[in-house]
């Protein structure tokens, strides 16, 4: 099976992402009978969905693991939700900054991740690795790219999809980053070949 795993450039002023820090880091050291492709998408809201459809095309992956920053976080963010909306406090990396404006217009009104998130948020903490089930993506590039990529997968059968946000490196390494990366990606290809089920394990918030 294949997987495609995306990071983000820079974004915001800073000179670094850790999502695609750990993407790069992940994939230098991938291991078994799996094909993994690493993108690295731009933070505007226009060129990430399209690279993104465009890496789907040509490689037509198993699973897709998307990756971004989340900055003030403390834990690797498992995202279950993403809706069809902008709302930009800061302008993207082309100088957008839309407010108020669909994803997809005429979209429904979100998507859930087709990852099996239980299993990974699992995984992730069995090995020591601080990670929680979120049901935000926020509303800026990030969000917009996990909308795009499952309204791009919506009716493909068989293909496990999703969003990962990942910490600060002075919060999370981006080597501890890289191995969350991989268990995710980890279980969705368990998931997939149908040797993982996932587990009844409740991950939501009271707020």
């Amino acid at each position: 099976m294949k997987v495609l795993l995306t990071g983000f450039e820079p974004f915001g002023g800073s000179e670094v992402n850790e999502s695609w820090e750990a993407v790069q880091a992940l994939s230098a050291r991938w291991e078994g009978p799996h094909e993994l492709v690493a993108v690295r998408l731009p933070v505007t809201f226009a060129g990430a969905p399209a690279r993104l459809a465009a890496a789907l095309e040509e490689h037509a992956p198993d699973v897709v693991v998307c990756t971004g920053l989340a900055a003030g976080t403390d834990a690797v963010r498992l995202e279950r939700v993403a809706v069809n909306v902008t709302d930009a406090r800061i302008p993207d990396n082309a100088g957008e900054q839309p407010v108020d404006e669909p994803v997809v217009p005429g979209g429904p009104v979100a998507y859930l991740s087709t990852l099996p998130l239980k299993a990974a948020l699992v995984a992730l903490r069995d090995a020591g690795i601080p990670a929680v089930v979120s049901n935000t993506a926020g509303t800026y590039v990030c969000n917009a790219t996990f909308y795009a990529l499952e309204h791009l997968l919506a009716g493909r059968d068989g293909v496990r999809a999703g969003f990962v946000h990942v910490p600060r490196a002075d919060v999370v390494p981006v080597g501890r980053a890289a191995r969350a990366l991989g268990l995710v990606a980890g279980a969705a290809l368990e998931h997939a070949a149908g040797r993982l089920t996932e587990p009844a394990l409740a991950g939501g918030a009271e707020h």
